[in-house]
């Protein structure tokens, strides 16, 4: 049905803006200054998408993971990506285009991911115009966090919508699973992280191949 559906939640890491290489850079800042081994950025691949305190904990040699230790780690990681948040991020292609006319259409527009709400508000600033999403909602102190629907309901509720009126869409299981709990549309990318058997495997009804194919649904 055209129109059937009235806003879209998007993740941010792997489905807006390849953040891959940002990422690896600040974790592996912070692991070289507490003395343990750094990854190649490809490694980060299957570790993001849980917020940066599982990043931090899978990041550590198994030996050393802690609690406490994957805390620390991650502030350092933190402090240093806030520095340098977009050094070498960028929009994937075609993603521009495809907001411009999600505004045209006068398409309600989210943004929701685990990463740290200020480092997400500074990657969203420095890399689309003001006023492309209707709200971006990062990880905080008090909020709840993929894969926990809550944060998806606490997001209708500012943008007036109900769950069936949204496509939610990411590029991993994290965010397939939060899509069908909340009771959204679940579309996965291939362009991002995950492979696509994962992204099917955490309940993708449909997997774009580029983002020109998400204005098929309006």
């Amino acid at each position: 049905m055209k129109f059937k559906y009235k806003g879209v939640i998007f993740d941010l890491d792997g489905t807006l803006v390849d953040t891959l290489d940002d990422i690896a850079a600040s974790m592996n800042r912070a692991l070289k200054t507490r003395g343990y081994p750094e990854h190649p950025p490809v490694d980060y691949k299957s570790k993001v998408g849980w917020g940066i305190k599982r990043l931090a904990f899978l990041s550590l040699p198994e030996e050393a993971r802690s609690d406490e230790m994957a805390a620390l780690l991650a502030a350092d990681s933190a402090a240093y990506y806030a520095e340098t948040p977009f050094v070498h991020s960028k929009p994937y292609p075609g993603i521009s285009e495809v907001l411009s006319s999600l505004r045209q259409m006068k398409i309600k527009t989210a943004v929701l991911t685990n990463k740290p709400d200020p480092v997400a508000q500074k990657v969203i600033a420095g890399l689309f115009p003001h006023g492309t999403f209707d709200i971006v909602r990062g990880e905080t102190m008090e909020g709840s966090r993929k894969p926990d629907p809550s944060c998806v309901w606490d997001l209708l509720l500012e943008l007036n919508l109900s769950p069936a009126d949204i496509i939610f869409i990411g590029d991993s299981e994290i965010d397939m699973e939060t899509a069908v709990s909340a009771g959204c549309f679940p579309l996965g990318v291939s362009w991002g992280y995950r492979s696509q058997e994962t992204i099917l495997s955490g309940g993708a009804k449909r997997i774009i191949q580029t983002p020109k194919e998400l204005l098929d649904f309006f």
